[in-house]
């Protein structure tokens, strides 16, 4: 074969990496890539996961671009595959398909009174203050005391956006109706629950000081969560770099409380950090949330923990659960609804009896979960597609491979599409609306807004 002609699915991290380690790899054959995403700008949860006052981490995008702008991949934004373009399609146009859609749905969290109003998951939260064009623009930012369950960066993102003052985003791409909402925010109080202790957090040192320097905001920890003997910690984790920079910065804030108590200072917002406590029932009056149970746990002695029957209950009027996200389910495409990913053998789609199926890969959090950096989604795309060229003798024989069949076909399903000139157009209205305000850049969220402009209509 002289030319293959390969359609991903999702124009995220994952999507885009698999695209340039095709391109780089050594092949015997020319490469064709069309690259289909949903929405109508790319870069997926880059540009809809990340906080915005987290730039660096979206100066990721910076190298993605260059991707996009190196002239050897198509984009095809505001595809929705499955509606706009199907598995039939691809296999008529293509030599394969690579899906890279990632994982936005919040894992659930079976305890009585979740469901409750007021009670959210992670994943709907991020997607409003990071502008997402398919959620509603507003969030009903009314309580003044929040729960958030979670040890995880994701947990610290949340907490982050719910205490920080709003005037203090302003200098990051805040859309302007997420600042609206946070600028009435009322909250005075957030607890952060964690069922193990303060040795065995996932998160990152850099997210966890950042937590500790939001201006305003005091940060309190329960010193019985300090006191617990625990010899796997001691043994095991003590080995850990990261761990021994997280217990340096909680020192530090155990040293400011008492400090504190002792001025009698306080700020206007208090952050308070709750280890071993394991979220048992969300208490619920009149329909809504009032407070979270949680029973205090022990350390095992081999990482994990143990109920100790000690329950405590605290009083909020809002919570969220930041316990993990799920993949979405894609048309014609086996899934696996406990683990929320496509099953797979190391990226290879299999079907729900354990065999490949021919032409049809997974990469990113679709094919692994919701694990790892970006440094795993380059190792995991370079395993799919060592899959994908050792596969060459399975590959579709396309019926149609001329290369502007794909335009043809979704203009006549009159597919609004965009392109990598439209996105271009994008960003630069973005910059220039942040400009007039002093700021880095105001993201436009309605989709038919960002679909006009890139367009130029």
């Amino acid at each position: 074969m002289s030319k293959m002609r390969l359609a991903i699915v999702g124009a995220g991290p994952a999507g885009i990496y698999a695209a340039d380690l095709l391109l780089k790899a050594e092949r015997d054959f020319e490469v064709e890539i069309d690259l289909f995403e949903q929405l109508p700008a790319p870069y997926g949860l880059v540009r809809y996961g990340v906080s915005p006052d987290h730039p660096r981490i979206k100066g990721i995008i910076t190298a993605l671009r260059d991707v996009l702008d190196s002239g050897q991949i198509r984009y095809f934004g505001n595809v929705r595959y499955g509606r706009d373009i199907t598995l039939e399609d691809l296999k008529r146009h293509y030599n394969a398909v690579i899906f890279s859609t990632g994982a936005i749905r919040d894992a659930n969290l079976n305890i009585p009174g979740i469901d409750a109003e007021a009670s959210y998951g992670a994943a709907d939260y991020v997607s409003w203050f990071d502008g997402h064009p398919d959620v509603p623009r507003t969030w009903p930012l009314e309580a003044e005391s929040v729960g958030v369950i979670g040890n995880g960066n994701v947990a610290l993102d949340v907490s982050r956006m719910l205490i920080k003052h709003a005037d203090d985003l302003l200098p990051t791409e805040i859309p302007q109706n997420v600042y609206e909402g946070l600028k009435n925010n009322p909250i005075q109080e957030l607890h952060l629950f964690g069922r193990r202790g303060p040795k065995y957090v996932k998160f990152t040192p850099l997210e966890l000081r950042e937590l500790g320097e939001v201006r305003d905001v005091d940060m309190i920890v329960d010193e019985r969560d300090f006191d617990r003997e625990d010899a796997y910690a001691d043994e095991v984790l003590a080995k850990n770099k990261q761990i021994t920079v997280i217990t340096r910065i909680m020192d530090k804030w155990r040293a400011e409380q008492v400090e504190r108590e002792a001025s009698g200072e306080r700020a206007s917002r208090r952050l308070h950090m709750h280890f071993w406590s394991k979220p048992v029932e969300v208490v619920v009056e009149d329909g809504r949330v009032a407070g979270l149970k949680i029973e205090r746990t022990a350390p095992d002695g081999e990482g994990g923990v143990i109920d100790t029957g000690e329950f405590e209950v605290i009083p909020m009027q809002a919570l969220y659960r930041a316990v993990g996200y799920l993949g979405s389910p894609l048309d014609e495409i086996p899934f696996d609804d406990a683990k929320g990913v496509i099953p797979n053998a190391q990226g290879r789609v299999l079907d729900l009896e354990g065999a490949q199926i021919p032409g049809i890969y997974a990469t990113g959090w679709i094919k692994r979960g919701p694990v790892g950096l970006i440094g795993h989604t380059k190792s995991d795309a370079m395993e799919t597609l060592e899959c994908l060229m050792e596969d060459q003798a399975s590959w579709w024989q396309p019926e149609v491979a001329e290369s502007e069949a794909i335009p043809a076909l979704l203009h006549e399903r009159d597919v609004p599409y965009t392109t990598i000139d439209g996105w271009h157009r994008l960003d630069e209205h973005e910059l220039a609306l942040g400009a007039e305000e002093g700021r880095t850049r105001v993201k436009v969220v309605p989709r038919d807004e960002m679909t006009r402009i890139s367009r130029a209509e």
